[in-house]
């Protein structure tokens, strides 16, 4: 009877842990993640090639929720990358500031003026660089 018991509450604490997963657009199918500092340091090689992250969110879009920072590790000098999902069809909820993120999607050069400074702002990137990128996001998982 008691490994019974043992048994039920190891299956409910497996389901509550799951249960927590929040996927938004089509997810993470991608297996292994790009480390952030490589995206960050050599951007040029992933630009147009599809990457997953993981990290820590840090920042949100607090209107519309169209975009996330994550951080590699939760290091005040940690290396961020800036994650931009289409505005309406993905929204990212604000709860996904300090939580384990993973994402994937298009590596890119940011286009416009305004998504540059907004980059640059949620994502650190070396300071001579003449470009700012981000991930063109197609799904995200919250843990």
């Amino acid at each position: 009877m008691k490994a019974l018991i043992g048994a039920a509450v190891v299956a409910l604490a497996t389901v509550s842990v799951v249960a927590q997963e929040t996927k938004l657009g089509a997810g993470v199918t991608i297996k292994d993640a790009t480390p952030i500092a490589s995206l960050v340091n050599t951007p040029d090689q992933f630009v147009g090639k599809k990457v997953r992250v993981d990290g820590i969110g840090t920042a949100v879009c607090e209107m519309m929720g169209c975009w996330i920072a994550i951080a590699e590790n939760d290091a005040a000098d940690a290396k961020t990358v800036r994650v931009k999902v289409d505005d309406g069809v993905i929204t990212i909820p604000v709860t996904a500031k300090g939580k384990k993120v993973s994402a994937e999607g298009t590596f890119e050069p940011v286009a416009d003026e305004h998504g540059q400074e907004a980059a640059g702002e949620h994502a650190k990137h070396d300071a001579k660089a003449s470009k700012s990128y981000q991930l063109k996001g197609t799904g995200v998982v919250i843990h």
